[in-house]
This record gives structure tokens, sequence and C-alpha cells, in this order.
């Protein structure tokens, strides 16, 4: 192909993900990007809903309209105890994936300067004045990438930070009996086997005979599909009934690990998503990080008045981190005790601090005030690991 015939863009985002989307949202929403070209390359299209975002919030977000629902309570169990947890000030929300990327989508395609284009992403060059980016169909440049195609392989092939999967699989269903709480989210339910692993229940309800209904271990290995749906159907049937229909299903793996993805950075390309180390470690929360850090993207392409852009510049590095360093060290070696971990921070802790603390928005002092319900020993223990390591 003649060189003249590859098209230019001022940005190309690779991967159409929570974050590409958000943060070329933000991009419209500021006004300060229209005389950007940008362009969107994936090979799937965001036609289904293939997944559900939750996020808790004090305020309305920009995101407001496309909540489906929201909750004001939430349950934490174990074998042992049940805590309904209040979550004022804030709000548990839900967010379908298929409605969100509808809404994105539906935005960007009135911006002249924005294209998607339903390609599969071969090849990714960088040059000293741009980046060459190859799909099966055809070549671009770019001043800037922003890429969120994850390469798993970067943190499997070392041993230095620990690697876990937040892995899931779940079932929306409709039952025939009156069996969910429509009031009340079930955050964390510890009371199924925990078979060595970290292992719980997650329940959205919409009504009385309507949730999504989500089996989900913190540990390193996958599950066969079978193991999954056994335990869901187990955890249906204790709640009262064997009459549901199954309406839709959504699985996924989100990577859980706090290596350094940001070293990948370059002058002109960016990670950005889970390829990005965007995803909050120590809990595979997605939706909360990833708006903070789009937004924060947004304010560094504004301000950042060096030419060109060095994308190294974005990423700082913060005590949370290493808070989630210490946690995933733990549960690497003792998978076993993050129910364990989890119920003495939710038996008697305060909701709204946990909240804030995972939300990384904490004083120091509240820090210490949720970190010493937890149990002492395996997190000195962790401690010194990694501080020797």
């Amino acid at each position: 192909m003649d060189s003249s015939q590859i098209k230019h863009f001022d940005y190309i985002f690779t991967g159409t993900g929570l974050a590409a989307l958000m943060t070329v949202y933000k991009m419209v929403l500021s006004g300060n990007f229209k005389d950007k070209s940008v362009l969107l390359l994936d090979e799937n299209q965001k036609k289904t809903n293939d997944r559900t975002w939750c996020f808790w919030a004090k305020e309305e977000t920009i995101w407001n309209s496309v909540i489906s629902k929201k909750w004001d309570s939430a349950l934490f169990a174990n074998e042992n105890f049940k805590r309904d947890l209040a979550l004022k000030p804030y709000q548990y929300n839900q967010i379908r994936g298929l409605d969100f990327y509808n809404f994105v989508f539906d935005e960007i395609s009135k911006e002249s300067n924005i294209t998607f284009l339903k390609e599969k992403v071969t090849d990714i060059n960088e040059l000293e004045t741009h980046v060459f980016i190859g799909t099966e169909e055809n070549r671009y440049t770019c001043n800037y990438l922003f890429n969120s195609i994850y390469t798993k392989a970067f943190a499997l092939s070392q041993n230095k930070y620990s690697v876990l999967q937040q892995h899931f699989v779940g079932w929306f269903v409709k039952t025939e009996a009156e069996i969910f709480n429509l009031q009340k989210a079930t955050f964390m339910d510890f009371s199924v086997e925990q078979k060595g692993n970290t292992r719980f229940m997650y329940v959205l309800p919409t009504s009385e005979t309507e949730a999504l209904v989500e089996y989900t271990l913190f540990s390193e290995n996958l599950l066969s599909k079978e193991e999954y749906e056994k335990e869901i159907q187990l955890y249906i049937q204790n709640l009262g009934t064997q009459q549901y229909e199954i309406i839709e299903r959504e699985q996924g793996s989100i990577p859980m690990t706090c290596y350094p993805f940001w070293k990948k950075n370059t002058k002109r390309v960016l990670n950005i998503g889970t390829a990005g180390g965007w995803t909050k470690a120590s809990t595979g929360y997605t939706f909360k990080n990833t708006d903070k850090k789009s937004s924060q993207l947004i304010t560094f392409l504004q301000s950042d008045s060096s030419t060109p852009l060095r994308m190294t510049k974005f990423h700082k590095k913060n005590r949370f981190w290493f808070y989630d360093l210490l946690l995933l060290d733990i549960l690497h070696r003792h998978n076993e005790l993050g129910s364990a971990i989890f119920s003495s921070l939710f038996r008697k802790g305060n909701p709204a601090l946990i909240f804030k603390f995972l939300d990384e928005e904490t004083t120091l002092i509240e820090d210490f005030k949720v970190i010493l319900k937890c149990p002492k020993m395996p997190f000195i223990k962790a401690l010194f690991r990694v501080i020797f390591k």
C-alpha cells in the first residue's frame, strides 16, 4: 500500500471497552477536542449485553441516564453471620453493558471528527514521529495511541507480582416464587463452600422474581463452566425455589494484580483500561476506577504543554497500590483467607468508610481505621515479604 493512502489521525484507540469509550465520551463533553481526528478500532461492535458494571456513588454522575437500578442497602454474609449494610451516603448502582455502549456510541456518532471501524488490530509499531497501526483490512497512523487490548503474557510471565483473577459466571434469572429482596443487593455472600479459595455469591435483584445471580472467585485458576453453574443452581435452590428461567448469561475473568502495566507506556503509546492497570487490583472493580482514570487522562491531554506529549508522565503510583499489593500477596499464598479478611472488614466496620477506602479517597488516619479491622498476622508477614522482595 502506498504511504499516501494510509490515513492519519490525531488519536487512535485500539479496543473499544469501558476505558476507551469513557475517554472518548469525555473528550466530546469537554468540547476541547473538536479539532482532533479520532479513530476507534475494534473487531467487536458492542451490540450485546456482555457484562454488568456496578459502582457506589454519593451524588449523581454523568452516567445517571444509563443506571438501571440503585440500592440503598446491601447484604454481607459468611457461614457464621449476616449483616445488612446501610450504604448511605452512598448508593450502589448497576449499569448494563449494552445500555452503556448504546449511550456512548449514540453520542459520539454525532461527532464528525470521530470514526469507529469494525476491524481487528494486528500490528502496532511506534516510530519517532508517529505510531503505525495495522488491521486485517487497512493501515493507519496517529500522533498518539491509546491501547486497551490486554496482553496476558505481560503479567503471567513474571513472578515478582502476584496475579489472581476475579472470575465469574452470572445468570439473569426469573423465578416463579418471590425469593429476592428488591431493596437489597447481596454484595458478598461467603456462606458458599470455599473449597480452599475465596468464593462468594453476588446478587443484584431487579424485582422479587428477577435478579442477576453471580458466582465469583478471587483465585488463580478458572473453573469449568459446569462448576460455576452447579453452584448457582444450588444457591438459587437454597433461596427457596427450583422453578426459574435463565434470561441471560454472562461470564468474565478480570486480572487482579499490581503488576506495573504503566511501565509499558511510551512517548506516544498509553495503555488504558485493564491493559494499563486501571482495574482496582484488590477487588477487580473496574467502573469507578476507570471513570476516575479517564477524567485524569482528559485533564492530562489538555494540560501537558510539551510537544510531543509524553505518555510516560501520565501514571502516578499511590499508597493504595501498596495496600493492594499486600492483600494480593496474602490471597496468592493463602487463597482460603479471603472470607476471613473481608468478613473482618464488614462484620463491624462502617460500610461508608470501607467504600471510601476502596475508592482510594480516605485520609491516612481513615486508612488505619479500616486496615486495623483486618487480621494482623497475615498482613505483617506480607509486609516483610514485600519489603525484602
